[in-house]
């Protein structure tokens, strides 16, 4: 048990150290598939398509972390 809280505690800063360094990581949140509406005193986003790559990447690491341990 004590592992696997490890484990998840250092996922979840790998993930703040994405999201706060994100803004110079080219593509991410700007990917076709993304959606933004803009008006005039109103904006909309919804990062749908990196969602979905966030979603793939993540299940792969889980995956090739419970393959190979």
């Amino acid at each position: 048990m004590g592992v696997i809280l490890i484990v998840v505690g250092m996922v979840i800063v790998l993930f703040g150290l994405f999201f706060y360094f994100s803004d110079g990581i080219p593509m991410i949140g700007k990917l076709p598939g993304d959606i933004r509406i803009k008006r005039e005193n109103f904006t909309f986003y919804f990062p749908l398509a990196t969602s979905i790559l966030l979603s793939v990447v993540i299940s792969l690491v889980i995956y090739f972390i419970r393959r190979f341990s």
